[in-house]
């Protein structure tokens, strides 16, 4: 039996049967219902709360229940037994490598590791203070000129060809924003290196022949960038869907994803909570931080997520993550208070009544801290990982035969007709 819909249009008594396809009713059957030749009806919603854009067998979320799923395989798993670039595989290819696959798109993406000499001094010519972020969405921007034959998205060869070479060379242009903040010589890519460990060898060596980072720091930050490869159809990634509905080229797309990242309310929480964290001080003042969150009068930031109404299954992990990253740095002196700030709020009713609980941003900042990153950083070692989900969405909307170029429909609420004025008469 097909599953229905009855709407009843009372300014005019009559009823319209919309279909219902995957819980969902599509918009435009709604236009039928009209009344004396007046546009039909659509819908109003702004931040698109209750809006699907797409249909994507990419990344799965149940928030009620704190699940989240990469092609179907679940997030702990992934995080236990993957790599990055195996977990960016399956984003963009729908399965899990074979160990040939592996070792082939592993050899591809250390091929391309390196950027032109130009883009580097595309790099340079930033001021000596800018954002490492703002460097970066621009080197991205800036590959586009390197490739232009990446305009060509109808080729399946030469979008697989674009996708390697972004995901190869973010963590370079990102190492290379970073030296330069600092005043550093920019340091090439080790291709002898795995993806993260050749990170943090362009983040950090100076003048040893080779730098080796500690395995368990390269570990957490392989967990950190495959809990942050992709997470449905956030703003960023409905950034890149809806500037790449236009058929641009990948790498103007994934730069509009960059610049939605950039903005506090996305990218940026993770700074927030060590802003919090700082201003607490103690576990002594948590008492009166939380009551002044009831009252209204400060904000509890790192709790609670537009789609998790459970504990986060990202932020369980990092959680672990933290253990194994202060075993080699030292243990961050906010933990202690971020830790007895968890245990006292999820005890508290004000809070589990309103379904807040820590997401993945509670402890990722503190991680990113004690690997001595500055907080404009973390924005950029968010955006590395995720270019891999954001390609992966990228290359579903290309494909898909459903998807438009985006434009959604406006309610206008300013003046109508009105007559011009001259200037002299205003």
């Amino acid at each position: 039996m097909t599953e229905s819909l009855t709407v009843r249009d009372n300014r005019t008594g009559k009823d319209y049967e919309l279909e219902i396809t995957d819980g969902t009713i599509r918009a435009a059957d709604l236009k039928q219902i009209a009344v004396d030749g007046q546009p039909g009806l659509a819908t109003y919603d702004p931040g698109f709360v209750n809006t699907s854009s797409c249909r994507s067998a990419i990344t799965y979320i149940d928030g009620e229940a704190g699940i989240l799923e990469y092609r179907g395989y679940p997030i702990e798993q992934l995080a236990e037994s993957s790599t990055y670039l195996e977990v960016a595989y399956l984003l963009l290819n729908g399965e899990l490598p074979t160990t040939d696959q592996l070792a082939e798109w592993t050899h591809e993406v250390t091929y391309h590791t390196f950027v032109h000499e130009n883009l580097k001094q595309f790099i340079q010519g930033f001021r000596y203070d800018a954002h490492p972020m703002a460097m970066l969405m621009a080197g991205v921007s800036a590959l586009s000129t390197f490739y232009p034959e990446a305009v060509q998205i109808d080729d399946a060869e030469n979008r697989q060809l674009q996708i390697t070479r972004m995901i190869a060379k973010m963590p370079t242009l990102g190492a290379f924003a970073f030296r330069h903040q600092q005043g550093k010589p920019y340091i090439y890519p080790d291709n002898g290196l795995s993806y993260t460990a050749n990170f943090l060898a362009m983040l950090f060596k100076m003048s040893e022949p080779e730098y080796k980072a500690d395995p368990r720091l390269v570990q957490a930050l392989e967990v950190l960038f495959i809990l942050h490869a992709d997470h449905e159809q956030n703003a960023s990634a409905n950034a890149v869907r809806a500037v790449g509905s236009t058929e641009v080229d990948p790498y103007s797309a994934v730069a509009a994803g960059i610049a939605a990242l950039y903005g506090p309310l996305h990218g940026g929480a993770n700074e927030a909570v060590l802003r919090m964290l700082r201003r607490i001080g103690s576990t002594d003042n948590i008492p009166g931080f939380i009551e002044g969150v009831k009252a209204g009068k400060e904000r509890l930031m790192g709790f609670g997520h537009r789609v998790y109404k459970n504990y986060d299954p990202r932020a369980k992990i990092i959680k672990k993550a933290c253990d194994d990253v202060f075993e080699v740095t030292g243990v961050n002196p906010l933990l202690k208070i971020a830790r007895e700030l968890e245990k006292i709020a999820l005890e508290d009713e004000y809070f589990v009544s309103r379904k807040l609980y820590p997401n993945v941003d509670f402890y990722s900042g503190l991680i990113y801290e004690a690997l001595q990153f500055p907080p404009e950083m973390f924005t950029v070692l968010f955006a590395i990982p995720r270019t891999s989900g954001w390609l992966a969405q990228w290359s579903e909307l290309i494909t898909d035969p459903e998807q438009k170029i985006a434009r959604p429909k406006q309610i206008y609420t300013g003046h109508r007709t009105r007559e011009f004025v001259p200037i002299g008469q205003r």
